[in-house]
């Protein structure tokens, strides 16, 4: 798998999610931006990440994710505080 393969999966699994995805070797960190998020509990939220990856985690073609995953607010206020 490569990033732009796992951003394709991500976007099409998560209703207006915005993606960005780095890494190879099968590790890759994932920052999805999505409404869809508003709401849940962290594991709520990395759950539904999950959920779009679980086949390729399970044929081996990813074997470790870093996953943040926030509201379009929190991203907003992540980057005013210059955390992203």
């Amino acid at each position: 798998m490569n990033p732009e393969q796992i951003k394709a999966l991500l976007e099409a699994g998560i209703d207006g999610a915005e993606a960005r995805v780095q890494g190879d070797g099968g590790k890759f960190d994932l920052l999805v931006i999505a409404p869809a998020f508003e709401g849940l509990s962290p594991v709520k939220k990395q759950q539904l990440v999950y959920g779009c990856i679980n086949a390729q985690i399970a044929d081996g073609s990813i074997h470790a994710v870093n996953i943040q995953a926030l509201t379009p607010a929190e991203w907003e206020q992540a980057q005013r505080r210059g955390l992203m």
